[in-house]
This record gives C-alpha cells, structure tokens and sequence, in this order.
C-alpha cells in the first residue's frame, strides 16, 4: 500500500457540492488501471474546502468504488479534536490507512506537530501516512522530527514533496532520512516533476497528482523505476517537461489538472470549489494543447 503507484484523484465539485458521479468515475478508472493504492482527501483531493459531512461521504464512495486497491483517505484539519473525528469516519468507511499534514492556521511549534501524531497515532487502528507538504501548511519537518514521529505506532509512511534536482544530491537527501526511520517505513515522493529522480534515489513510493488523472503514464515511470531501469524512468518523465512547466507556471498542479479533467470530460466546468478557480481562457488551449502534443487521455 505504501510502495509503488499511489494515485490521488480529484474531488469534482459541481454547482458548489460534491460531483458524486464523476468522483466516482474517477475512482473506477484508478482501479482498472491497476494502481497500487488510491489517495483521497489529499490537496488535490481539496480537504481543506469540504465539511466533515462531505469528506465522510467522499471516504465511503472511494472505498466503495476501489475494488481490491486499498484506500488510503486525508484527516488533515485544523485542530486535533477535529482530526481524531475525521479518523474515525475514515476507518468506519473500511479506509486501508489515512493521511494527515499539520494543517494550521497560528504556525506550528515542532513539539506542537509531534504532539498531534502523537495523539493520532495512539487513536488509529489503520496506518498513518505523515504528509510534510511545507508549501500548504507553512511548516517544515526536520529530518529529526520525522524519525522522533516515525517511532510512534501506526506510522506506515512519509509523503514528502520533493527531493534535490540533482540524482547524487536526491539520494543522499533519501539516504540520510532512511537512517533516522525505521526499515518498516517507506518513503514516497509527491511532487510530480521530481518523481522519477525521488524514486530512483530510493523513494518507495509517489503519491501522484498525475497518476490521479492519468494513471498509465504515471504507471510506466513507476514501474521503470521499480524494476531499475532509471533511464527510462527519467526519459518518460522528462517527456513530460511541457506539462511540468505548467505545473510551475499556475502556481501548483491543482488548477491544471483539474482544468485537464476538465478537458477531458471527466469532470463539469468548473469543478473547483470556490474560490478557487481553473486556468483562464488562454491557459485552457496551451493545456489542451499540451495533453494532445504528449497524448495524455
């Protein structure tokens, strides 16, 4: 469940509520294509913009709809009260393990985030997958904190959002956080454009925006780099420089590929939960443009 492909789809929001229909496709589509496990509730999954009514409804639908590909479902909230009742829907919807990020609003003191795994992690019966997302919780984890965390019980995996650009400097990064952790706990990358270099450097895992939405091309570098071909990995990851550079360009992968999903007719116009909002008029034909140059469908 924390190796290979793990693939996060979007929550489609149509009218300002859940598209039930459409997340539900795109769930049916993960599990056909084989992923290794499904991620909801995650950024690109917009936790942060659904009550607990909605991602309670969202936790059930995904794990309905996965088949045999285990589920793992986002708790991040603001406080930990409101955290430990998000875990408990999600394990009372049959979820294979959650994921939380120390969302906050005052920033977080390092004791302050080993406090809320550490309360989590004692109230869970599912693994834990500690997501370091600095860029959307304004906290960074220390290598340090992530080995005082990764000793409480539950803890499964750390989802980190990128690793060095350069291949020696990535596997020395993964190297020296593997000696903090313990042997039982992968690590997996999510930021897209850097995954193929994570995963050969030694990343078990890439929690994917992508793999969401196009779960083959994500699916091919993943099991290129799992069966050591790194070349090949990073040619086809690299084919998708174009996109990557979007990704750069509108601040984030959410707004593209939910505009990509968009596009692609999976997904109402606009499926973004206000206000957040997808790529301009413009934006929408350079990215139409780009899924038909790398035949992304």
């Amino acid at each position: 469940m924390f190796s290979g492909l793990s693939a996060f789809p979007l929550t489609p929001m149509q009218h300002g509520v859940v598209d039930e229909v459409a997340f539900i496709r795109l769930i049916e589509r993960l599990a056909d294509a084989g992923v290794d496990s499904i991620g909801t509730l995650g950024s690109t999954g917009n936790y942060a913009y659904l009550t607990r009514e909605e991602r309670a409804r969202i936790a059930q639908l995904a794990v309905k709809h996965a088949g045999d590909i285990p589920v793992i479902i986002g708790i991040s909230a603001l406080s930990t009260r409101e955290v430990l009742a998000l875990a408990e829907d999600a394990q009372e919807a049959g979820a294979s393990a959650v994921l939380l990020a120390p969302m906050s609003y005052q920033p977080l003191s390092e004791e302050e985030v080993f406090g809320l795994y550490e309360t989590v992690a004692h109230n869970l019966s599912v693994p834990l997958c500690v997501y370091d997302n600095p860029r959307t919780t304004h906290f960074e984890f220390s290598d340090e904190l992530h080995g005082h965390i990764a000793q409480l019980p539950n803890v499964g995996s750390i989802k980190m959002t990128g690793v060095p650009a350069a291949p020696d400097a990535a596997s020395v990064r993964i190297e020296r956080l593997r000696t903090l952790i313990p042997s039982h706990i992968t690590i997996g990358i999510s930021g897209d454009p850097l995954a193929a270099i994570g995963m050969n450097a030694g990343c078990e895992a890439w929690y994917s925006v992508i793999g969401g939405l196009f779960p083959q091309t994500a699916l091919a570098i993943t099991r290129a780099s799992q069966a050591g071909d790194t070349q090949k990995a990073l040619r086809l990851s690299e084919r998708l420089n174009p996109l990557w550079a979007l990704f750069s360009q509108h601040g984030g992968s959410l707004r593209v590929i939910a505009t990509a999903a968009e596009l692609q007719g999976l997904a109402a116009s606009p499926c973004l939960p206000l206000p957040l909002q997808g790529l301009d008029k413009k934006g929408r034909q350079n990215l139409a443009r780009v899924l038909d140059e790398l035949s992304l469908t």
